[in-house]
């Protein structure tokens, strides 16, 4: 069987809604980072583009953004829908296919405009057409589990895990704080440089807070009108961004005589209860050093994709000697959650950790709806 190693990545520079982004649509600003990442000499070469997408308007974006970049029309390209666990299961199917020999070089990953995101609506014909507004029955989030239509549902699940397990928003902001700290120190120091596209003349992710502190986030007022933890400050908001990887075989990086970033060794996929996605985060780690016989005390870097403080709080409480080595450049609450391609980014961003401290990666993400995926990665692997 074949080995799979991402050879190269890029993500853009991750915008805020309606922000340095607002009227640039998805698969523009996917193209923009697929011709970043992608030589024009070997577009041809490639086998598959693979898309994760959460928001978008349907109607195979994956396969609209790699014609917009000018690929030949002769590569195909599809789209991944997981919601925020789309990218990382475009990796992991791009990394299945060449493992079993159907492909030599994949470039997966994804993207999410939430400032262009179509606006969506019941068909009239739907049971729920007059009970949510008949022709004004426009919603932004959508459905996840069976019952009511709850636009807050991904941000009462939160709420929920936080008061199950008797976290108080002084413990979550603590990992607000640390977040942006770590990702400003990041910029400052341009780790994270040569895997950047200034699409549009971006130069900075629109997110990172120079300056915040507990006291700031102590005074937020709650996001729900009966909540008590979840604040604009300990909760991604919605953003715009999109990242890719190019994944390949062993046979294609030893004909171009390619130097691997990463092997990605497995992947696990897990089911959990859509009223408490956060933990699912957790439960996909869980499975993945399970799977592949692996404690935590193995792993060189985790990244988690901290689309709610909650998850760093529980990862804290699962594995609190690997907190040292946990989101290293700071996560999303500093640097924003484009859904689709949050993959890909903490991908990119553990394979640049790897280089500082070589050993194995995981990467992890919970998704709504109750899904949760984790991807191992070893250092190199040639």
């Amino acid at each position: 069987m074949e080995h799979a190693y991402i050879i190269d990545g890029r993500r853009s520079y991750i915008g805020v809604e309606n922000g340095m982004y607002k009227h640039l649509p998805a698969e523009v600003l996917a193209a923009e980072v697929l011709c970043a990442l992608v030589p024009e000499d070997v577009r041809q070469t490639v086998d598959e583009v693979i898309v994760g997408n959460g928001v978008g308007a349907s109607g195979n974006i994956g396969r609209l953004a790699t014609l917009t970049a000018h690929f030949p029309q002769a590569v195909p390209a599809y789209t991944v829908d997981m919601q925020c666990g789309s990218g990382l299961e475009a990796l992991t199917i791009a990394a299945a296919k060449i493992r079993s020999g159907q492909a030599d070089l994949i470039v997966a990953g994804g993207v999410d405009s939430s400032s262009t995101a179509p606006r969506r609506a019941y068909n009239r014909n739907h049971p729920d057409y007059e009970r949510y507004g008949g022709e004004e029955s426009f919603y932004s989030v959508a459905k996840f589990a069976p019952g009511e239509h709850d636009p807050y549902a991904m941000i009462r699940g939160a709420e929920r895990v936080a008061l199950d397990v008797q976290m108080t928003r002084q413990e979550l902001n603590k990992w607000v704080v640390r977040s942006h700290s770590l990702a400003k120190q990041a910029r400052e120091a341009g780790v994270l440089e040569p895997y950047l596209v200034g699409v549009q003349g971006a130069t900075a992710d629109a997110g990172i807070r120079d300056r915040i502190s507990e006291r700031f986030l102590d005074k937020l007022p709650p996001l729900l009108p009966d909540g008590a933890i979840l604040t604009a400050g300990n909760t991604c908001l919605m953003h715009d961004g999109a990242a890719f990887l190019m994944v390949a075989s062993e046979r294609y990086v030893k004909e171009h005589n390619l130097i691997p970033l990463a092997e990605i060794v497995d992947s696990v996929t897990v089911g959990g209860n859509p009223d408490k996605s956060p933990e699912t985060a957790i439960l996909a780690i869980q499975k993945l050093l399970a799977k592949t016989k692996h404690t935590a005390e193995d792993i060189a870097v985790f990244e988690c994709n901290e689309a709610f403080a909650v998850i760093d709080a529980l990862f804290a409480r699962a594995y609190p000697e690997a907190v040292d080595h946990y989101n290293r450049y700071g996560g999303a609450l500093a640097y924003g959650h484009p859904y689709g391609a949050s993959g890909g980014i903490i991908t990119i961003h553990a394979c640049r950790a790897l280089q500082e401290t070589p050993g194995y990666a995981v990467c992890s993400i919970a998704a709504a709806g109750g899904i949760g995926h984790a991807l191992l990665l070893r250092a190199g692997g040639m």
